[in-house]
């Protein structure tokens, strides 16, 4: 039987982090669930914790000392599924933006209709995104185009969080060469995919901005993506030995 695991990276997620959890359970395909808490002060691991105890077969923690960043939790979170044989890796964020009952559609889009590797998708069916501010939708839309045209990949919506990975993908990718630790970590992951070679799917969504918690986006993480697309376009590529 196929194993599936989704990914939760969290920072004071308190607010959201059990209702996100029992949606992902109550969905068909037995979905397994890591949570990857940065020492969040909120008691957002504490609350797994208690959780576990409900369903101590499905649900896994990893609690880390701060916030070391969301592509070094991803790393971890697709190291330890790695080691655990699952099948099918997810990445979801807490807040309800990502909607849990669209993980079955990318499963799909792997399992069923052959993807390596498929992206719940803001942007390739018009602009699906829901009480953003412009400035916010704007900025994300711009730098879709801007990956496109620096690194030729025909992804529309190449920051989207929300994805699921086949297994053979991130076997393949040489995890210790990551080197973005913020949100484009995301641009990274799917070049390397697309320049190693897999086929990416797009499965549109509608993203929902959060209506609890605070938003993680900051100056500092959109200029790492920035110059770190710049610098993607000229490195070399290696798969994982």
């Amino acid at each position: 039987m196929e194993k599936k695991l989704v990914i939760i990276p969290t920072y004071n997620e308190i607010e959201n982090i059990t209702k996100i959890i029992r949606a992902v359970f109550a969905l068909e395909g037995n979905f397994h669930v890591l949570v990857i808490d940065d020492g969040s002060p909120d008691g957002t691991a504490a609350a797994v914790k208690t959780l576990q105890q409900e369903f101590p077969e499905r649900l896994f923690l990893i609690e880390r000392s701060g916030k070391l960043g969301l592509g070094t939790a991803y790393v971890a979170g697709f190291r330890w599924a790695l080691e655990r044989d699952f099948d099918y890796i997810f990445e979801m964020d807490a807040d309800f933006s990502h909607n849990p009952d669209d993980l079955p559609r990318l499963l799909d889009a792997c399992r069923k209709d052959g993807a390596d590797m498929s992206v719940g998708s803001r942007y390739c069916d018009g602009v699906n995104v829901v009480n953003w501010p412009m400035g916010r939708i704007l900025m994300s839309y711009c730098a879709s185009i801007y990956v496109r045209t620096v690194l030729g990949v025909k992804i529309y919506d190449s920051t989207a969080g929300f994805v699921c990975y086949s297994r053979k993908v991130l076997e393949t990718i040489d995890l210790d060469a990551v080197r973005m630790k913020g949100y484009g970590f995301q641009i990274e992951l799917k070049y390397t995919a697309h320049r190693l070679g897999f086929r990416i799917a797009e499965v549109p969504v509608i993203f929902v901005n959060r209506k609890e918690g605070t938003s993680k986006m900051s100056g500092s993480i959109f200029g790492e993506a920035f110059w770190g697309v710049l610098a993607l376009r000229f490195r070399k590529l290696r798969p994982a030995k």
